[in-house]
This record gives structure tokens, sequence and C-alpha cells, in this order.
């Protein structure tokens, strides 16, 4: 066999294992495709048991309780369609609070709660930091 030959058929055989690769982590990857579930997503599809994911949306107002032991709280998200009751353990970010965003990961309990053991905090895209938020609207005359 020629040296032209074999390039070429190693050329063949890398891109055939490129494809096979990229095909194959599509497909790990497809039931995972969602950033986050909704609670009527839930409602809808029924519980993902047995494997961690997301529950995204807003945290109810008056919903938020805090246990005895000063570290384990109570909540519910809900997407305006449906509600799902959300336990964490751990510190919760500076930007939880009610009536705002929030993703938590965990999982699903069989009684369709949900256990997060993280929470990341959303916050709506109008945010500016405390030093420029005074100065965006000054306006200045050129008379003085």
């Amino acid at each position: 066999m020629k040296a032209k030959n074999q390039r070429l058929m190693l050329a063949a055989l890398a891109i055939v294992a490129v494809i096979a690769a990229g095909l194959l982590a599509l497909s790990g990857l497809k039931d995972q495709a969602a950033f986050f579930y909704a609670p009527s997503d839930v409602k809808k599809d029924g519980l993902p048991l047995g494997k961690a994911v997301r529950l995204g949306g807003m945290v109810v107002d008056k919903s938020i309780t805090r246990a005895a032991d000063g570290v384990t709280m109570h909540f519910v998200v809900t997407d305006g369609q449906a509600t799902t009751p959300v336990t964490f353990s751990g510190i919760a970010p500076d930007l939880f609070r009610e009536k705002s965003g929030v993703v938590a990961e965990g999982q699903f309990q069989p009684d369709g709660s949900f256990v997060a053991t993280n929470l990341l905090a959303k916050h709506d895209e109008k945010y500016m930091p405390p030093e420029l938020a005074g100065k965006m609207h000054e306006t200045k005359s050129l008379k003085q």
C-alpha cells in the first residue's frame, strides 16, 4: 500500500471516529438537553425519579419557612401553572427571596417534593452595580 493511500485511510478513520464520538455524546445528553424542569413540565411528564435535575421557577410569596435548626428551609416554586414544594439545607444565596427566580439543583422525591442540594438565585436583566445606579440618569446642562 502506498503512503498516500495510508494517509487517506487514516484520515477517513479519524473522521469516522470523530463522528462516532459526537453521536455517542449526543445520545448520552439527549435526556439532559433542557436547562431545567418547570413545575408544569413535571406535572405533565411525570417525576424524573432517581436522577439529579434542576427545577426552575419563581418562589411563591410568603412560602419560605425556616426550620428550627436554622439551616433548613422549605419553600414553594411555581411557574404560574403548577407548584412544587422544595426543601433546602444550607446557606441560601443573597439574591434568594420570595417573588424572585430560582433554579434548584437536586432530586425529586416519590411524594412530588424536591430536595435541593444547591440554589441558584436569578436576578433580572436590569441589574446595575450600586456605584453606577445613580449616575446613569444624571443629566447635565451645558450652562453652568
